[in-house]
C-alpha cells in the first residue's frame, strides 16, 4: 500500500515485503519509448505489517507507518522491523492494528506528524472510532494536534501548512496546528488516500467505498447531498480555488488506490514486476565498467 518515489528510485510496500526498484536507464537511453525503466533490485521481507505511508529520511533510512503494530518503524536486515516511534497512548507493540496509524508527514527530512484513526489501545479498537476521533500527532512532542477528523490519511507538509485527507468525509484540507481545526479545501467523491503536490495543485487518489471499513461514514451523506456516485481514480485540485481541473477515472477492475507519487521530469516511466518471467533476461551493466551500461533484454 505504501509508495515513495523520486526519478531514480521507487519504494513499494506490499503485503509482506518492501521492494526497492531502481531506474536502469541513463539520461540519454530509452527502453522502447520509456525514458525511465524501474527494475526490482532489493526486497526486505517484513511479514504482513499492513504498511501504509513509506518515506526516505535525510540520512537515507527508510521509515514507514507500521499499521499492524501501531508505530513508525524502519527496516532491519535480520528482523521484521525496528521500532522508530510509538504513540504515547500505545502501551504495547502487538500485531493488533490498535489505532490504525497510517500516515506520515515528512518535514526537513524527518517524520514530523502522523495520522491515526483513533487513540485506541486495544485490538482493532479504531473500528469503533471511524466517524470521529481521527488524530494528527506531533512526532517530536508526542502531542495530539487534533482528534476532530474521520479516518484521516496521507498527511503532508506543504508550503508551510499541514495538509490532510479527511477520508471519512471526502475532503482535502489543512489542519491548524494551534487549534486543531480542519479547514476543507475541496470535496472529492471517494474515499481519499494518496496525496502529492505540484505547481500549486494537489494530486489526490480516490477509492470506491469498501463494505465494512468504509461504510456508514459522513462520506455517504456528502455523496448523497451532491447526488453523486463515488469515484475510483485521481483528481487534481487547484489549491487556490479548490476546483478540480483534471482527473483520471477507473471504471473496470481497479476499485481502490492507496497512494500517489510524482516523478518530476519523467515523461514515460515503465517497470518490470518481480513476477515477470522476462526479468530473467533483463541484464544491465554498471556504467563504470568497460561496457556502456545499456539495458539489454532478450
Amino acid at each position: 500500500m505504501g509508495l515513495w518515489a523520486d526519478p531514480q528510485r521507487l519504494l513499494l510496500a506490499t503485503e509482506a515485503q518492501v521492494w526497492r526498484f531502481e531506474n536502469v536507464l541513463a539520461p540519454d537511453q530509452r527502453m522502447g519509448e520509456a525514458d525511465k525503466h524501474y527494475v526490482p533490485r532489493l526486497a526486505n521481507t517484513t511479514g504482513d505489517l499492513d504498511i501504509h505511508d513509506i518515506a526516505v529520511m535525510e540520512d537515507g533510512v527508510i521509515v514507514f507507518a507500521n499499521t499492524m503494530f501501531s508505530c513508525l518503524a524502519t527496516l532491519h536486515n535480520i528482523h521484521s522491523f525496528t521500532p522508530y516511534w510509538v504513540p504515547p497512548f500505545i502501551s504495547k507493540l502487538a500485531a493488533e492494528d490498535r489505532c490504525h496509524l497510517n500516515g506520515i508527514a515528512m518535514k526537513d527530512g524527518r517524520p514530523a506528524y502522523v495520522t491515526a484513526t483513533s487513540r485506541a489501545d486495544i485490538v482493532n479498537g479504531w473500528r469503533a472510532r471511524r466517524e470521529e476521533g481521527g488524530c494528527v500527532i506531533d512526532v517530536a512532542s508526542d502531542e495530539i494536534v487534533t482528534e476532530k477528523l474521520s479516518m484521516p490519511h496521507s498527511p503532508r507538509w506543504h508550503d508551510g501548512k499541514l495538509c490532510v485527507l479527511n477520508s471519512g468525509t471526502g475532503h482535502l484540507g489543512t489542519v491548524d496546528l494551534a487549534s486543531g481545526s480542519f479547514e476543507p479545501v475541496a470535496f472529492l467523491p471517494g474515499f481519499v488516500r494518496g496525496l502529492a503536490f505540484h505547481n500549486n495543485h494537489a494530486i489526490v487518489g480516490l477509492s470506491l467505498p469498501r463494505d465494512g471499513s468504509f461504510s456508514g461514514l459522513q462520506l455517504d451523506e456528502e455523496l448523497k447531498k451532491r447526488d453523486a456516485d463515488p469515484w475510483c481514480g485521481i483528481q487534481i485540485v487547484n489549491l487556490s480555488s479548490g476546483d478540480v481541473v483534471e482527473w483520471i477515472r477507473f471504471e473496470t477492475a481497479v476499485t481502490e488506490l492507496l497512494d500517489v507519487c510524482l516523478l518530476p521530469g519523467v515523461r514515460l516511466p515503465s517497470a518490470t514486476a518481480p513476477s515477470d518471467p522476462n526479468i530473467a533476461k533483463l541484464y544491465t551493466i554498471d556504467a563504470g565498467s568497460a561496457d556502456d551500461g545499456a539495458a539489454q533484454s532478450e
